[in-house]
């Protein structure tokens, strides 16, 4: 499954932060299950490339899957060795961006300013992380929109929850990261499942976009 094919099922991207190898594929499929078709896997969790690659082994042609805080164009190729997909940051690191794309991979830089979101596109990225959202608010997008090229898509991560998507969507934003409102370390697999029912459940009242 493609980055878009999965964001035009569901516009969402768990970020598991925390979880390990022994772990994730029950998480993955509660996921599934409720209809979220993107995960990451930050690279400060336990064994992280492990448990990209069980993702992938698993759940490659069903969901896209990929490793988040990569800092490092190393740590694309270790992503991209594990079959991960996407290759999130929460920076905007050229280098990074470039080697992704360099390996067929759909980098999401992290960006804050338009000098950032222009750097990050120059470097090859069509998908921009607006990180952390919270502390900018949906204004800041509506101004952005205006100067970034249309074919660039902008996603809210951090501090966004199901009840904020509505307002965020209506700001231009396309796509989420959505981490402790869908999954903390240690909780269980029927929490991440109720989760997960009630973020795809605010994501399916969003209007077409």
């Amino acid at each position: 499954m493609t980055l878009d094919e999965a964001i035009e099922e569901a516009p969402v991207v768990a970020i598991v932060r925390g979880v390990r190898p022994d772990e994730i594929l029950d998480h993955a499929q509660a996921l599934y299950d409720a209809g979220v078709r993107g995960v990451e896997v930050p690279l400060n969790s336990p064994e992280p490339i492990e448990s990209i690659r069980r993702l992938s082994e698993r759940f490659g042609e069903r969901m896209v899957t990929g490793g988040g805080t990569v800092l490092r164009a190393q740590d694309v190729e270790r992503i991209a060795a594990a079959g991960g997909r996407i290759v999130v940051a929460p920076n905007t690191a050229p280098e990074v961006i470039r080697r992704a794309v360099a390996l067929g991979l759909d980098p999401l830089p992290g960006f804050a300013t338009p000098s950032e979101a222009f750097t990050a596109i120059e470097a090859g990225a069509r998908r921009l992380k607006l990180f952390p959202a919270a502390t900018y608010g949906p204004g800041h997008v509506k101004q952005l929109k205006a100067v970034l090229p249309a074919e660039v898509s902008i996603w809210a991560v951090g501090g966004v929850g199901a009840e904020d998507l509505a307002a965020w969507w209506a700001a231009g934003v396309r796509a989420f990261g959505l981490g402790g409102e869908l999954y903390r370390a240690g909780q269980s697999v029927a929490e991440t499942s109720d989760k997960a029912r009630r973020v795809i459940a605010a994501v399916r009242g969003l209007p077409a976009a």
